[in-house]
Parts: structure tokens; C-alpha cells; sequence
């Protein structure tokens, strides 16, 4: 069984449309490693979201991607050295999407004018439960009465209606 031990991951990435999609799949392999599987889909899409916004709107296609793991708290730290692209303006429809996606976020800016753009996903380390059976419910088979045995020959014979009118019961 794995244990909850801190964790970090850094990767250095030249952003273009087909290194995305790579991006992704080695966070979700750090992920499943670290077994944080809830946790794929939104760190991926946090970063795929940031990573397009990057090569879309950057000049300087560099990009830092860290992750760190503290056994309560994922956080996720994209670094790009753009100092011309503006978070408020070029990435606002990005961030208001992590802003949804993630239990927080940020931006701070480096002393060379870079930004380093943040967001936290709250998880638990994969504790694995063993299964216990459990007693079955009584189904509604066993609550209901059992209806009387109503001999065949009752249920072929005619019935008289309230005007004397004879009917087959079938």
C-alpha cells in the first residue's frame, strides 16, 4: 500500500500545440504515481488551459510546470518568462475557468517579469478500504404477502355481472 508522502515534480517544457498533449499524459502518470487519480482531469485540464493560453498569447514559448504534493493539498505552479503577456487581459477566459476548477489560485510576478500562475486541488492520498460484505436487504419479493392458491377451474368458469349479463372470465 502507498503512503501519503510529500511529493514535487518539475518539468521544463518549449510549449507548442503537440508538446500539450504530452504535458498531459506525464501529469497523469506523476498523478497515478502518486495516487492521486481523482485528481487527473482537473490538473490536466488546469494545465492544458494555461499551456494553450501560453502559446497562443506568449512570445517566449518557454514554460515551468512544478507540482507539489503535500498529503492534504496538490498544488500546480505554470512559470512562463513572457513579461509582455498580461494575465488580467491575455488570460483572463483561462483563469476564470481554473478559478471554477480549482479550492484555489493565484499569480505572482518574478523579478525578471515573469509570471508563475498557481492553482490548489484539495485530495485525500488513495487510502484503499478493503471490501466487507455486507447483509443483503430483503427484497420485495420477500415483504409482499403471497397471494392465495385459486383453483384453475374458478378461473375458467363464467362470472355473473350485477345485470345477469354472463361473462368468461378469460
Amino acid at each position: 500500500m502507498k503512503t501519503a508522502v510529500p511529493c514535487y515534480y518539475h518539468l521544463d517544457v518549449e510549449v507548442s500545440p503537440d508538446r500539450v498533449g504530452q504535458v498531459r499524459r506525464i501529469l497523469a502518470a506523476h498523478l497515478r504515481l502518486w495516487d492521486l487519480e481523482t485528481l487527473v482531469e482537473p490538473v490536466c485540464r488546469g494545465t492544458e488551459l494555461l499551456l494553450q493560453a501560453i502559446d497562443e498569447h506568449a512570445s517566449d514559448k518557454k514554460a515551468s510546470i512544478e507540482m507539489w504534493w503535500n498529503r492534504q493539498h496538490l498544488i500546480t505552479a505554470i512559470g512562463e518568462n513572457d513579461c509582455h503577456l498580461r494575465p488580467d487581459q491575455d488570460l483572463r477566459g483561462c483563469l476564470e475557468h481554473i478559478a471554477e476548477m480549482s479550492d484555489g489560485w493565484g499569480c505572482c510576478a518574478t523579478e525578471t517579469g515573469a509570471k508563475v500562475i498557481w492553482f490548489s486541488q484539495r485530495a485525500r492520498a488513495g487510502g484503499r478500504v478493503p471490501l466487507v460484505p455486507t447483509v443483503p436487504e430483503p427484497s420485495l419479493r420477500e415483504v409482499l404477502q403471497v397471494p392465495r392458491a385459486i383453483p384453475v377451474a374458478a378461473l375458467a368458469a363464467p362470472v355473473k355481472q350485477a345485470d345477469g349479463v354472463l361473462v368468461d372470465a378469460l
